[in-house]
């Protein structure tokens, strides 16, 4: 597990925001932080690691805490549930605690299948698949992830050995989630379908990545998306 800092200025309020598998933090840099230091983890390549709790960043000091966590982020940050303590808001996007489950998370065969021909979905189908519209995939394109396809393939290798090594449980930690309608990584109806059990939920009009929905990571904070002009 790695953490960038994309803010740190001693502010009160702190915004920890864990990424999906293969992002870093780069693509985020154009949100606005608008008084609160903000730290990006990503990279679960040594989840199966007695070390990978350790890895994480110390994050006190502050007064308010907010968590975001996006795709497999979602997962990762529950399972860190009982250290991650002090967020009075923990939004969800476009992920779920049951990543591989046929109707809760990503349907195990597709997941299979993107584990398979990892290396090849790396070199341009599965960006191009996490939007909706072909401008923000030319707009993620100026400021795309800056890892290695090797790096990248190790973490899913790992996430896949984590994720089947042990069932799937959920108690209530997320206050709201984001669900993007046109989502072709994560079925939006498996999303909904999960998230309507246990938190309130919007839909969005986007795809699995929403970010350029929102200008601010308090626009995210507060589940809404902006209006365009």
């Amino acid at each position: 597990m790695k953490y960038h800092w994309l803010n740190k200025e001693n502010n009160k309020k702190l915004i920890v925001f864990f990424c999906g598998w293969s992002f870093d933090y780069v693509p985020f840099e154009f949100l606005s932080h608008e008084g609160a230091d903000v730290c990006v983890i990503y990279d679960y390549g040594d989840i199966n690691s007695p070390e990978f709790v350790k890895t994480l960043p110390n994050l006190d000091g502050y007064e308010d805490y907010s968590l975001v966590t996006w795709s497999m982020g979602v997962y990762v940050a529950y399972l860190l549930k009982d250290i991650l303590t002090k967020f009075s808001k923990k939004v969800a996007v476009n992920g779920t605690p049951f990543p591989i489950d046929d109707e809760l998370g990503i349907p195990l065969k597709t997941f299979d299948l993107t584990l398979k021909y990892v290396d090849t979905g790396l070199k341009g189908k599965f960006q191009k698949n996490l939007f909706k519209k072909t401008q923000d995939y030319e707009r993620y394109t100026v400021h795309p992830v800056q890892r290695s396809i090797e790096n990248q393939s190790k973490e899913l290798v790992e996430l896949a050995k984590h994720i089947k090594s042990r069932p799937a449980t959920y108690e209530k930690y997320y206050d709201k989630a984001i669900i993007s309608d046109k989502d072709k990584i994560i079925p939006t109806k498996n999303q909904i379908k999960c998230w309507e059990k246990f938190a309130e939920y919007v839909i969005l009009d986007s795809g699995h990545f929403p970010f350029f929905e929102f200008e601010s990571w308090d626009e995210i904070l507060e589940c809404k998306q902006i209006q365009k002009q």
